[in-house]
């Protein structure tokens, strides 16, 4: 199994005590491959089995399926782990049986990691963990920095004000547009409209990420094989992009080419996915294989529609990791509504240009 160089431990290694019953057959089913899935019979019992982990047992996140009418009991054991100083900072995810918008409340009022409802993607599950526990070792390094530690990214109310306000006066003037693309879509390939995927964003975040479509239908399940047999556009990345996609219709390519697929993410923007400006939001697939301390930091900031990358060297096949990298942690440190603005501006030269990205 690869090591991560960065945090000395497997980079996809996950291993849970849960409590479930629902949801038993999925926490088994994706954590038991390459890590392990203990199961704890009761709240009472699971807390017995953390109490008696070692300081060498410690990379481990608790999951706990919370039914109706269970979520003081499952409060008071997140309380009685945060009062134990070796199982205080486990990452406790609660996985509610229904969605309880005040259960949720309650779970992070109590500084639970995370809380899900139906119906819940545990590979979703999965990632969110695999970042909490990178992040929490990164947070863990820095203490012993001069600078303060990294804090989970908020959106300071100037740029909230300025993203709204841009989507949504954008969406109320490009309505008519969205409709003559929608229909132009429909008589060029068979496929629905709109492309949703799971993207990654701020803190490993995962959403439905919109696009007008530009592929046929079904292009996702094309990946694996197009990067056993095609170039990556980034040469040896992570990122994998290729020239001439053989999965781009005729009018994908035009839409493409003029960033026009890229409108209906001010969808997200509403929404508070994403920022107008910020580091790109990745799909699972890249976003999964990034996880050493630099790459970490990335998530860390705002995602955005458009950012320093992509007027810098957008669609340059002479984009490397590094290059990336030392943009995106840029970004994350010196953002403002000025360079926001900034990078706005300069994004509109770039819109019409003749790199296929």
């Amino acid at each position: 199994m690869q090591e991560n160089s960065s945090f000395g431990m497997p980079q996809s290694r996950v291993n849970v005590i849960y409590y479930a019953n629902l949801y038993d057959t999925d926490i088994v089913s994706e954590f038991g491959s390459g890590g392990t899935a203990k199961k704890a019979s009761s709240f009472i019992n699971l807390y017995e089995i953390v109490s008696k982990l070692s300081v060498y047992e410690l990379d481990v996140s608790i999951l706990l399926e919370v039914q109706p009418g269970q979520i003081s009991e499952a409060l008071g054991l997140v309380e009685t782990l945060r009062k134990n100083w070796l199982s205080r900072n486990l990452v406790v995810i609660f996985l509610l049986t229904e969605k309880d918008p005040a259960a949720t409340a309650a779970a992070f009022e109590a500084r639970v990691a995370d809380c899900y409802s139906p119906a819940i993607s545990f590979a979703d599950v999965k990632l969110r963990i695999q970042f909490l526990s990178a992040y929490k070792i990164l947070n863990e390094q820095l203490k012993n920095l001069p600078e303060a530690p990294l804090k989970q990214y908020k959106a300071p109310f100037l740029k909230r004000f300025l993203d709204l306000a841009i989507s949504v006066t954008a969406l109320i003037f490009l309505s008519p547009f969205f409709l003559i693309i929608a229909i132009l879509i429909k008589l060029d390939s068979k496929g629905p409209i709109f492309y949703t995927s799971k993207r990654v964003g701020t803190g490993y975040k995962i959403f439905d990420f919109y696009k007008f479509r530009s592929m046929r239908a079904n292009a996702d399940k094309e990946v694996e094989a197009l990067k056993a047999t095609t170039a990556n556009q980034y040469g040896d990345s992570a990122f994998f992009k290729m020239k001439d996609d053989p999965r781009v219709t005729k009018l994908g390519n035009f839409l493409r080419n003029s960033s026009i697929d890229e409108l209906p993410q001010l969808f997200n923007v509403v929404k508070g996915d994403m920022s107008i400006v910020g580091n790109r939001p990745l799909p699972l697939y890249e976003a999964e294989q990034l996880t050493t301390n630099e790459w970490s930091m990335r998530f860390l900031g705002p995602a955005g529609i458009t950012g320093l990358w992509q007027i810098i060297k957008r669609g340059k096949s002479d984009m490397s990791d590094r290059e990336r990298k030392k943009l995106d942690n840029f970004y994350n440190k010196k953002f403002s509504v000025w360079l926001d603005l900034k990078i706005i501006f300069m994004t509109v030269p770039v819109l019409f240009q003749k790199e296929k990205v």
